[in-house]
């Protein structure tokens, strides 16, 4: 997600984060083909994609997102029906950690009741610093980290302290790490402390180390904005406009998208992808609405196996490209696995936002505009996700 002023938590005076050894949370589970539990209290197998009604397999691009703290009865349905893949929770959902675990939980048994008996995944952004949505770990932003001789160590203590702090209340996937490689001081990455470094090396040092801690807790990462927002100025926000970072292919390749590459190496589940245009790459649509940079970049040059998600779709960077279903259709189109239904103010969330968006998806599958086996494809890995969850 973006970070406008009106997305910044204050959670008081940073606090002195205390390293202690201990054992990591449980291993995070590989295998695509685990059970999950019905709500009988047996067991379900992993759905087939093949075998999915239309509205289901374009359901399994939807994150949803509300305003409140206690979710719609519209969003219960549409998740009881088996058209939801996860929901996004933000600062004005959680009022405590046991309020916001007795709604995932709520959630959860809506999922399990629906055809596929399968988890959703439950996201928020957890950087540290600053940007928590959750009260608690990680303490330190991912600038107080980069900035220390301690910063490997710092990295692995933040990922396990989000993976424990998430896996509490039930959140089992998390927006971050930022890998953006900034270039000025205070300029729009750096302004809050959200990137680890202006050194592609350190940053890719210290994300693979979060990525891989947190990961062991069983929350699954999200490295983002791909291939980077490290060059945008102080005023080149996605949320608000859209942004153009003309830089050449070389240099995209070898600092913006070189922390990916350990991102991968160290697992990571899923990428984000930036609302910003790279000519370079594609000088005609933003990163996320790119098969050039989702399918040639991310998955054909760097081997990103994973799943892919984008930025909020309400994002004034996307909005001169049509109406809402039309983005999402040109998402959908470009590669996106999953599409985040969130309005630039959270106060604006709504479910409606993902049930257009799964019309219009349901509508572009039955019209052929989109690709079925693509669709089948991209709900797999998302299903696979939510099967390890």
């Amino acid at each position: 997600m973006r970070l406008t002023p009106r997305r910044v938590v204050a959670l008081g005076p940073l606090v002195v984060l205390v390293l202690a050894a201990g054992l990591l949370g449980s291993a995070w589970h590989t295998s695509a083909s685990r059970v999950t539990s019905s709500p009988a209290g047996g067991s379900a197998p992993l759905a087939a994609a093949h075998s999915l009604p239309l509205q289901q397999l374009a359901g399994e691009r939807i994150v949803y997102a509300y305003a409140g703290l206690r979710p719609p009865s519209s969003l219960l349905n549409a998740i009881r029906a088996g058209q939801a893949a996860g929901v996004i929770f933000f600062s004005n959902n959680i009022a405590s950690p046991s309020q916001i675990r007795g709604v995932i939980a709520q959630l959860q048994r809506a999922s399990l009741a629906s055809p596929l008996h399968t988890r959703l995944l439950m996201m928020t952004d957890q950087e540290g610093g600053e940007v928590r949505r959750l009260p608690g770990a990680p303490a330190l932003s991912e600038k107080q980290i980069g900035e220390s001789p301690h910063g490997v160590t710092l990295a692995r203590s933040a990922g396990d302290g989000a993976g424990r702090n998430l896996g509490s209340v039930g959140i089992n996937v998390n927006l971050a790490p930022v890998l953006d490689v900034y270039r000025q001081a205070g300029n729009f990455i750096d302004e809050f402390g959200r990137s680890y470094s202006s050194s592609a090396a350190s940053v890719a040092a210290l994300g693979g180390a979060f990525i891989s801690s947190q990961q062991r807790t069983g929350v699954a990462a999200t490295a983002k904005h791909f291939p980077g927002l490290g060059a945008a100025s102080r005023g080149q926000n996605t949320d608000l406009g859209p942004v153009t970072l003309r830089l050449s292919t070389s240099t995209l390749r070898s600092v913006d998208e070189s922390p990916y590459r350990a991102a991968l190496a160290a697992g990571v589940k899923l990428v984000m992808t930036s609302w910003a245009v790279y000519p370079a790459l594609d000088p005609h649509r933003p990163a996320g609405l790119s098969p050039l940079v989702i399918g040639g970049e991310l998955r054909g040059r760097l081997g990103f196996h994973g799943v892919t998600i984008t930025d909020g779709i309400d994002a004034g960077a996307v909005t001169p490209f049509g109406s809402l279903a039309r983005r999402s259709v040109l998402a959908a189109a470009a590669g996106a696995d999953l599409i985040l239904c969130a309005a630039t103010n959270p106060a604006a969330n709504s479910p409606s936002i993902g049930s257009t968006v799964l019309h219009a998806i349901t509508s572009a599958l039955s019209g052929n505009q989109l690709s079925r086996s693509a669709a089948q494809k991209a709900a797999d890995r998302v299903l696979a996700l939510r099967s390890q969850t």
